[in-house]
């Protein structure tokens, strides 16, 4: 006989560091750089055998977190879950805000609580997380490198079915807007361009800096200015250079009404590896009702954390391609399957059946 989903406990959690190599190096802001996606899996165990799981992709120079953190922080909380109904959402969401910051380590966890939610009933997320929109418009993460090599790149992930490229930009300007205009001579307008700043322009040279932007062709910019500067912030997007898209600023809900109070921008970047569904699905409403565009973000993160970040990126009021196709950039993933594009689209969907690989994983464990 079936044990039923309310009487199901939460017996420990574990933490998986992997390593996966990277095509190449990410680069960007002023100094980030990342030649591996060194990971967590994240696994919540229920004592009828239920394990659900998720990704989390420790970022030092954006969060603060590394691996060794991660682990800490889940060994810290595992004496808060243990004995915890696994549907019993407001004890689960108590414990889980224990603690303040390790937003990735969170946000997996709050993910690794769903899947064991809905696996403990005999269902999928994608039962209660596949929205109106199944197919999504996807874009690829460029990072900062010689102009000839992200070409090549962007030349690469175009044959693999991408149509939107997210550029990084910000340690020069010049050199910045050479390659933007390579882009748009090799691809014209089948490919839609748009640039990451991540926060490395100054209030002097922004509204300037945007124009050119908009001038090649670019669609919107995302944190042009340093967080920190939030009047300045205002100014800028209120000056009406190039639609601004918030990331850094809207780390979690509580930043996002500071940014909509003062209304510094116009599309929200949320991502769920730094706020899983619960607080993700939050922010998309607030998002929507106070009439601002949304996509959904990547934090470098493998399969497991795409195929997640996909299934927000279907909900009503995601407006904006999403950051779903980091996975052509790491060369052996932990799927069981791949995840393809077409035509610039996610079939998100077809994901239903995309697993960790137990073998793949052994095989790139830390």
């Amino acid at each position: 006989m079936a044990v039923s989903a309310q009487a199901v406990k939460i017996t420990r959690l574990e933490g998986i560091p992997y390593r996966l190599p990277l095509h190449g190096t990410l680069t960007w802001g002023a100094h980030s750089r990342l030649s591996a996606a060194e990971h967590v899996l994240v696994r919540v165990h229920l004592d009828d055998g239920t394990v659900g799981e998720a990704e989390a992709p420790p970022r030092p120079t954006i969060y603060g977190e590394t691996v060794a953190s991660v682990l800490g922080i889940l060994k810290h909380l595992e004496s808060a879950f243990v004995g915890l109904d696994i549907t019993d959402e407001a004890a689960l969401n108590a414990a889980r805000s224990s603690v303040a910051q390790n937003l990735t380590a969170r946000g997996a966890l709050d993910m690794a609580l769903w899947d064991a939610r809905q696996k403990a009933a005999g269902h999928s997320l994608f039962d209660v997380l596949l929205g109106p929109q199944p197919q999504v418009r996807v874009s690829y993460i460029l990072g900062i490198s010689a102009p000839a090599e992200m070409l090549e790149e962007a030349r690469r992930v175009v044959e693999d079915g991408v149509r939107v490229l997210k550029v990084k930009v910000g340690r020069d300007h010049a050199r910045d807007l050479s390659v933007i205009a390579a882009l748009r001579a090799e691809f014209g307008d089948a490919v839609q361009l748009y640039a990451d700043s991540n926060e490395t322009l100054t209030p002097e040279l922004a509204p300037a800096a945007l124009d050119a932007m908009r001038e090649a062709g670019l669609t919107y910019v995302e944190e042009p200015l340093p967080v920190s500067l939030l009047r300045e912030r205002q100014g800028l997007r209120a000056s009406g250079h190039l639609p601004i898209v918030a990331d850094d600023s809207c780390f979690t809900p509580l930043d996002l009404e500071r940014e909509l109070a003062f209304d510094t921008f116009d599309i929200l970047n949320i991502k769920t590896a730094r706020n899983g569904f619960t607080d993700g699905l939050a922010m998309l409403e607030r998002a929507r009702r106070a009439g601002k565009g949304v996509m959904i973000g990547s934090q470098a993160s493998s399969g497991l954390g795409t195929v997640h970040a996909a299934l927000l990126s279907t909900q009503a009021g995601v407006t904006e391609p999403c950051e779903l196709s980091f996975v052509l950039k790491v060369q052996h993933d932990l799927l069981n399957l791949p995840i393809e594009f077409k035509d610039g689209w996610l079939n998100v969907a077809a994901l239903r059946d995309h697993k960790v690989d137990d073998e793949k994983l052994r095989s790139a464990r830390l």
